[in-house]
């Protein structure tokens, strides 16, 4: 007997057919499990997240680089993620690089953008864009965490529209004498290398370069460090260049690929910030979650009001949404291929809802909320800067724009 409204195997059309046989038992979307190899990963970083990262909030208090778990991460291979093991690296890709970040951001945001930096904007971009020699130079002490990385883009004059920096690198036989001022470096102060954009030719964009700099040359300083409202463990500082001789073997790529490098090793960076976003905007999500669920009459029945509840709802539904738009995009960058909207996507909705759960959080928990009872007031601070750097949130919405359109 057929089943009442289904079509007879004699009836059936072509389309009825594949509706009934290719599309009842074929897979039609990407499975959204981690592998399990991801989750083992997960459960490592989870477990290195307990044991050092319990400290946030003295290192925010004090505003004090939290070396030690910076250390701790990277004994056990938390620093070498986007690196090819050729190099000693352990080439388990952007996807597992967001899977970790979210964890450790969850816990300690100063620890969670060090590490960013160093794997996404440092490792990243050497390992796509440095000859074998460059990265055989380099890499050993990074992947170890002998060095950290710094990247060095922004400008007083050049921040958002990043093609407007002035810092210059004149050839001078088999060097570049670099002369200039960056600002607002993540690790500034704590970095051993940096990758430096510098003008070395009039084109607004043909004449930017991107060099690799070490901190032991004469003329390379750290200028003053940033006070700053959150991320208080992680020193923002000027990098200052004074007749920088580099040689020109330390020019990554070409002259005049600056800004295309810079903006590819850009679209790994807000992954890392989309990232760190989800990592925050979960931390308060729990301490919602958990102040309501303490809200109980004597008969143990919840007494937290509907729209508090709302709110955990509302919440918790975007940041499984949002790590997906995470996931998607990291996956696209592990198999080459660009994926400047979808960063962006993910960077602009994750980092807003940081700044949103925090602002929640802060409000349910009312004065343990607001006094440092516990960490809702920190994640406060620290959700702020998620929209700002990488790209403001108005940039990531002119990249998805501008995506969209060149499409039409």
């Amino acid at each position: 007997m057929i089943p009442a409204g289904a079509h007879s195997a004699a009836n059936a059309t072509p389309a009825d057919t594949v509706m009934t046989t290719t599309v009842a038992r074929t897979p039609q979307v990407s499975d959204f499990e981690l592998s399990a190899e991801l989750q083992q990963f997960r459960a490592f970083v989870q477990d290195y997240a307990r044991e050092h990262l319990g400290d946030a909030a003295r290192y925010d208090a004090e505003a004090r680089f939290p070396r030690a778990p910076v250390e701790a991460a990277a004994k056990l291979g938390l620093l070498r993620t986007t690196v090819d093991k050729e190099y000693g690296g352990s080439a388990m890709g952007n996807l597992a690089s967001c899977v970790m970040l979210e964890e450790i951001n969850a816990r300690c945001v100063s620890t969670g953008v060090t590490i960013s930096v160093h794997n996404s904007l440092v490792n990243s971009l050497l390992g796509k864009w440095c000859s074998d020699e460059q990265k055989r130079r380099w890499f050993p002490k990074l992947v170890t965490g002998e060095w950290l990385g710094a990247y060095c883009l922004s400008e007083a004059f050049s921040g958002s529209d990043a093609a407007a920096l002035r810092c210059e690198a004149k050839r001078d036989g088999d060097h570049y004498v670099g002369n200039g001022a960056k600002l607002w470096i993540t690790t500034g102060s704590e970095a051993d290398l940096f990758v430096v954009f510098a003008r070395t030719g009039a084109d607004r964009v043909k004449g930017i370069s991107a060099f690799v700099v070490e901190k032991q040359w004469p003329g390379v300083g750290v200028g003053k460090k940033e006070r700053k409202l959150g991320l208080r463990g992680s020193p923002t500082t000027e990098i200052l260049l004074e007749n920088v001789r580099t040689p020109a073997d330390c020019l990554i790529a070409e002259e005049g690929q600056g800004f295309t490098i810079a903006l590819d090793t850009l679209d790994g960076g807000r992954l890392g910030i989309a990232s760190q976003s989800l990592g925050i905007a979960r931390a308060a999500i729990d301490l919602i979650r958990d102040c309501i669920a303490a809200q109980k009459d004597a008969k143990g029945r919840p007494t937290a009001s509907q729209p508090d509840q709302w709110t955990l709802a509302d919440l918790a539904s975007d940041l499984d949404a949002y790590r997906m738009l995470t996931w998607r995009a990291a996956i696209l960058r592990d198999n080459g291929v660009r994926c400047s909207s979808e960063a962006a996507m993910a960077k602009s909705c994750a980092s807003r809802l940081a700044n949103r759960a925090a602002r929640a959080a802060v409000s349910v928990l009312g004065l343990d909320g607001v006094s440092g009872a516990t960490a809702a007031e920190r994640l406060l601070r620290d959700a702020r800067i998620t929209e700002i750097y990488e790209g403001a949130t108005d940039i990531q919405r002119l990249v998805i724009a501008r995506g969209l359109t060149s499409q039409s």
